[in-house]
Formats: structure tokens, sequence, C-alpha cells
């Protein structure tokens, strides 16, 4: 045997000027991240814009470090469509997951939890048992 499992003998040399790139990249999607946190689309009756828009920028910055980082651009086409079913299917079961929530909105109790606490308050202490 000669020692050789079947995959190439060293990994693939990423140039410094892609690596800095990359990291430019990120920093400023971080900083755009940053930045769309403190808008208030509550205005526009869009209150998630917010949640939507994060989301949206992690998939970029997901996308960029598993292309780079990760050397899914230049590995075989079938390890990048099992990562990106991985993904696919994560956002599958989250929005089965957001429409059970939905569903059942209207059964939970909305009230005040100060009128909630002061109605805590008002019970009688329970009587302390000695063991």
């Amino acid at each position: 045997m000669s020692g050789h499992d079947g995959h190439d003998s060293g990994g693939h040399a990423v140039s410094h000027k892609m690596l800095i790139g990359t990291c430019l990249a990120l920093l400023f999607l971080t900083a755009v991240t940053v930045w769309a946190s403190k808008l208030d689309f509550n205005e526009l009756q869009l209150p998630e814009l917010n949640i939507i828009i994060a989301i949206g920028i992690a998939v970029v910055k997901v996308t960029i470090v598993g292309l780079i980082f990760m050397h899914l651009r230049w590995d075989r086409q079938f390890t990048a469509f099992i990562f990106v079913a991985s993904f696919v299917l994560v956002g599958l079961f989250i929005s089965f997951a957001m429409m059970d929530t939905k569903e059942y909105q209207p059964e939970i109790i909305q009230t005040n939890s100060e009128q909630v606490q002061q109605m805590i308050d008002a019970l009688p202490a329970a009587p302390k048992s000695e063991h």
C-alpha cells in the first residue's frame, strides 16, 4: 500500500490578495449588519424587516466563508451541493416551525406583566413546612 487514500496530497493555497479581500468583505458586511440593526422599520409597519435583512446579510457572509475558507469554491460540486442542501433543509425546518408558531399565536395569553406581578404579590404566603 502506498499510503495514498484517494485525496490530494495538499490543500488548496489561497492567495493573500483573496484572503484580504475576503476579510474586507466580511468586515464591510458586519458594518452593514450593525447599521441595518439601527434602522426603524416600524414607521413602514414592517418591524420584522430588520430580521430579514440581518438573515440575508448572514447568508451572504456564510456563503463567502464556505466558498473561501472551507474551499468549496475549488472542491467537487457534490460537496457544494450537500452544503447548500443542508442550508435549504434548515430553512425549510425553520419555516415549518414559524408556520406552527403563527397557528397558535391567538391562543397565547397577552397580559400586562405588572398586573400579573401585583396579583402574585397579593396571594397569601404559603406556610413553611418543616421537615
